[in-house]
């Protein structure tokens, strides 16, 4: 394991997998230029083509949360900007969900990596405005200090420009990107069009987390045939993995896909006998019960069980009580919706209202059934995926926890009896800082 000194962070691998974005200098504060220069980075690019050909052939999927093909975006964008004369690339590192850390640890420790990144997506799309995307103040200063240590050479007439922004759940969104980088709020808007169509000064824009970013330098050097000797067919390579929970510190491990969720806990040090679940992709994918343990960490095995893998967040549930859990969850739904769309500032109030009350031992069968309605007519009503991610807690709360869910409606649970967890931002990931 290894650290980074100005803000502790452990980070891990997992045994026989080779890291191709954490590196391999512990206990280094961020990489500068030299170091990943010596590392082979900001290699010449004499064929974008034959590039955007390799990202189509390694499977390459969006690593925030939606898991879209990368290839697809790029030649999207590429193509609407042949019409458009001209196309711009943004690095989102918003990282507005709070059970993650993978981001903000990439721009801190390794900021060239995602530059790199952010350079051949530019090339790939013909793009020479770029901008990274940021809210988190120690990426920031990274950034800056990265891209004052570069020449003109490696970025070859792009310009890189750094935008900072208040933290938000709703803030790292491609349309709220968009939104603040032309002079808006950090607020979603409807779609269409979506960037890809009309973006930044209305321009094609591919905006693309920093991780999914920070693997283009691997496959321009190896190549789409070593990307994929890892992870399975319809999840290729390694992912970043921030685990949560089990009353233990974050960890930011890099797994392959596929990896057995039982080998992740042994990695952890948490016996699978103490989990009884698990809050999946941050807070997006909602809950799932002891049927986590039987499964394998891809794409398309959570999406099997009803579930995903989004950005990588697990958190693992022991001793809290999943209602309760669920509860904190849709809360803070409530308070952080954009407050633009009346059905998710007014569904993701009521369905918080009711967890709540499930939790605290006052809810009735009438209010479970309206929230098993609202998890269901609610879904795809707001402009971003907000709404969406509530009612994914509330539905597989239901579905995942009938027992629990019976419990706080007929007798109570003792547990929460005892003290309910309660969170404003439950199993959130963040440094520890040095005294």
């Amino acid at each position: 394991m290894k650290t980074s000194q100005a803000a502790v962070i452990t980070v891990a691998t997992s045994p026989g997998c080779q890291p191709r974005l954490l590196g391999e200098q512990p206990g280094q504060a961020r990489e500068d230029l030299a170091a990943y220069r010596g590392l082979g980075g900001y290699r010449p690019l004499p064929d974008a083509d034959a590039l955007l050909g390799e990202v189509e052939s390694c499977g390459l999927v969006g690593r925030g949360g939606a898991a879209f093909p990368l290839a697809v975006k790029l030649r999207a964008v590429r193509d609407n900007g042949r019409v458009a004369a001209g196309t711009v690339v943004v690095a989102n590192g918003e990282e507005g969900e709070p059970a993650s850390i993978k981001d903000r640890w990439l721009l801190r420790n390794r900021p060239h990596l995602v530059l790199d990144g952010l350079r051949l997506a530019a090339a790939v799309v013909s793009a020479d405005c770029a901008y990274v995307y940021v809210s988190d103040p120690e990426s920031a200063r990274s950034v800056e200090a990265a891209l004052s240590e570069l020449d003109s050479a490696p970025l070859r007439g792009i310009t890189v420009s750094l935008l900072a922004v208040q933290p938000g759940y709703v803030a790292g969104e491609e349309t709220a990107a968009v939104r603040k980088i032309n002079g808006g709020p950090a607020k979603p808007t409807d779609k269409p069009p979506r960037p890809f169509e009309a973006g930044v000064g209305e321009l094609p824009t591919l905006v693309s987390n920093v991780e999914t970013l920070a693997n283009l330098p691997y496959l321009q050097h190896y190549g789409s045939a070593a990307f994929r000797s890892q992870g399975t067919l319809l999840s290729p390579g390694t992912f970043l993995a921030t685990i949560t929970g089990a009353g233990r510190p974050p960890v930011l491990y890099e797994l392959p896909h596929g990896l057995p969720f039982t080998e992740l806990l042994a990695l952890h040090g948490v016996s699978p006998d103490q989990v009884r679940g698990a809050l999946m992709s941050g807070y997006f994918a909602g809950l799932l019960n002891q049927r986590v343990l039987e499964s394998t960490l891809d794409h398309e095995t959570m999406r099997r069980l009803g579930s995903g893998l989004g950005c990588g967040a697990i958190s693992l549930i022991t001793d809290d009580c999943p209602v309760a859990v669920a509860a904190s969850v849709l809360a803070y739904f409530d308070r952080e919706n954009a407050g633009q769309c009346g059905s998710c500032f007014n569904g993701t109030a009521a369905m918080a209202a009711v967890a709540g009350a499930l939790r605290d031992g006052v809810a009735t069968t009438e209010d479970l059934d309206r929230l098993r309605r609202w998890s269901v007519v609610l879904r795809g009503r707001g402009a971003c995926a907000t709404l969406d991610a509530a009612t994914n807690v509330a539905a597989s709360l239901l579905d995942q926890f009938p027992d629990e869910v019976a419990q706080h409606l007929d007798s109570g649970c003792q547990g929460c009896s005892r003290g309910a967890f309660r969170a404003n931002r439950p199993y959130e990931a963040e440094a520890v800082r040095q005294a």
